[in-house]
Formats: structure tokens, C-alpha cells, sequence
């Protein structure tokens, strides 16, 4: 056993966590285990966004620097303590097991793996097949973050003429994602075809600085809102997951309106410990995505 190996007590189960002194951001000197201690500190918080979701992680065993690779089905080494739905891809003839994460054991048994990343699907299971959020995924393309929060601005004028609510966090990179929950009982068609039709009325009215995706996601020098994120199998970063960034750890955090009309905010400066600051001072800012219970039309 290694001098960095520890045994942790999370709720009812134990996990074993290795090579804590491994550098996965070598320019910060960001290592797995700041990652893993991390995850155990925002637990409480993120892992009420994963309660029935089908996780996609993206693993990054050597760090950022090295091999990364996603996976989606719950590998067969995995822990019988951690909850699996099972789901049948078109692709292929037999059922998938998806990985369920509720709670942090199952967190730190991933990240421990060296998964960096985590993705959540926008159904629910047992019934993967209705979505229960419509995702603005905007993509920055060759913009900047300021193009991208003035398109989001403006999208947060037209959800609001539409008499719905949406909540948005950075992507952990330049992008960000603004969710609007809904009731239940919808389907991704309805869902995917409600926010091609937003996002075509915001390409119209402002087209130098929005485009809707057409094929490749990037629309030259514009934001992208990238309407297929609303689709069965789809995933979109959790909030707080981390991401793989190349100079530093940024996280995916949720922001209020205010702070995005302030012009305030880079999302590069949304490090582990600052988002943890965030949280302590100012709770959860993405929880009304989680009781929030809307209709579009």
C-alpha cells in the first residue's frame, strides 16, 4: 500500500483512495488528491443534481497532460454497492448498465478511478425517455467569454418574455449552460424542438453574435447554442464537476444573473477552493433547478 493510500469512511461504505501525491494539473501543482478532497467537500452540495441521473466521466488517469478517455457504462469491477439502471441503446442488441451516483462514496470511488470529469444525463431514471430540464448548451467557438455572456443575457430576456425560469452556470471552460427545469411528462423531441425554435428567434434577432448549430457545433465567430444537447444519451457537465482545463482546475459554477450583467465574472478564476469559498458564503445558487416545476409551450 502506498504512503498516499488511505481508507475513507463515507456514510455506510469505505473507499480506498491511492496515490494522492499523483500531479494531474502539473503547472498549478493541482494533484489527485486536492481532486479527491475536493469532491468529498462538495458532496453534500452536487450530489443532489446526480440523485437518479445516468453519469457519463470522463477519466484522465495520468492527469490532464496524459491519456483521457469517457466512459458510460458501469464497468464490471465496480462496486455492487453502486446503482446501475440499465438502458438499450439503438446502437446495440443488449442492455446497457449506466452508472447512478447518489452518494459520495460512489463520488470518490469514481474520482479515485481517475474519472476528473462528470457528465449527467437530462432524464431521470427509471424513465430515461423524459427529459425533466431543457439545456442551453452555448458555445463559444472563437468568441470570448464576453460574447458568450452577452448571448446568454440576451437569451435570459427571451426566457423571461416566455414566462419561464433559467439558471446558469460556466461550463469549466469559456461556454455556459442556462437550464430551465420543467414539470414532468414532456419528451426530448418536444424539449429539443422547443429550444431549436429559442434559439432560432435569438439568431435572428441578434445574428453577428448568435448562431444555432448546424452540423459542426461552432458557427465561426459566433456563440453557438447547440440544441441536440437535448437528446436521449446526451450529457451535459454537472454543476461543480471539475474540469480537465489545461493550465488550471476550473470548475463548473453556478452564477446569478447579477453577476453575469456585472461582467464580473472569468470563469478561469472558478478554482476548487474558490468555488468552495462561493458555496460557504453564498449557498447553492442552482438549487431552484432542482424543485422548479415549469412548462414551455
Amino acid at each position: 500500500m502506498s504512503a498516499s493510500s488511505e481508507t475513507w469512511q463515507l456514510g455506510s461504505q469505505t473507499v480506498q483512495v491511492s496515490h494522492q501525491e499523483k500531479l494531474y494539473w502539473p503547472r498549478t501543482g493541482f494533484t489527485k488528491g486536492d481532486l479527491l478532497h475536493y469532491y468529498r467537500q462538495i458532496a453534500p452540495i452536487a450530489l443532489p443534481y446526480f440523485k437518479d441521473r445516468p453519469v457519463t466521466l470522463r477519466f484522465f488517469p495520468q492527469g490532464v497532460d496524459g491519456v483521457s478517455y469517457y466512459l458510460r457504462d458501469c464497468p464490471d469491477y465496480a462496486p455492487d454497492w453502486l446503482r446501475r439502471v440499465n438502458y438499450h441503446p439503438k446502437t446495440v442488441a443488449h442492455l446497457v448498465p449506466l452508472p447512478l451516483i447518489d452518494t459520495a462514496a460512489g463520488l470518490i470511488w469514481f474520482a479515485n478511478e481517475g474519472a476528473i470529469e462528470f457528465h449527467l444525463w437530462s432524464s431521470l431514471a427509471p424513465d430515461l425517455t423524459q427529459p425533466d430540464q431543457a439545456i442551453f448548451d452555448l458555445d463559444p467557438g472563437a468568441t470570448t467569454f464576453q460574447d458568450v455572456r452577452e448571448a446568454a443575457l440576451r437569451l435570459h430576456d427571451k426566457l423571461e418574455q416566455a414566462g419561464v425560469k433559467g439558471y446558469a452556470k460556466t461550463s469549466g471552460g469559456r461556454g455556459l449552460h442556462i437550464y430551465v427545469p420543467l414539470a414532468a411528462g414532456y419528451t426530448f423531441e418536444r424539449v429539443r424542438s422547443w429550444v431549436k425554435a429559442m434559439g432560432q428567434q435569438l439568431a435572428t434577432t441578434y445574428p453577428e453574435l448568435i448562431a444555432l448549430a448546424r452540423g459542426s457545433t461552432h458557427q465561426g465567430g459566433r456563440v453557438t447554442i447547440d440544441y441536440a444537447q437535448n437528446s436521449i444519451g446526451r450529457n451535459t457537465a454537472a454543476p461543480y464537476t471539475l474540469r480537465a482545463s489545461a493550465l488550471q482546475p476550473a470548475v463548473s459554477t453556478p452564477l446569478t444573473w447579477e453577476e453575469l450583467d456585472a461582467g464580473t465574472i472569468d470563469p478561469a478564476d472558478l478554482t476548487p477552493q474558490v468555488v468552495l469559498e462561493r458555496v460557504q458564503r453564498l449557498g447553492d445558487l442552482f438549487a431552484p433547478v432542482l424543485h422548479a416545476d415549469q412548462h414551455i409551450t
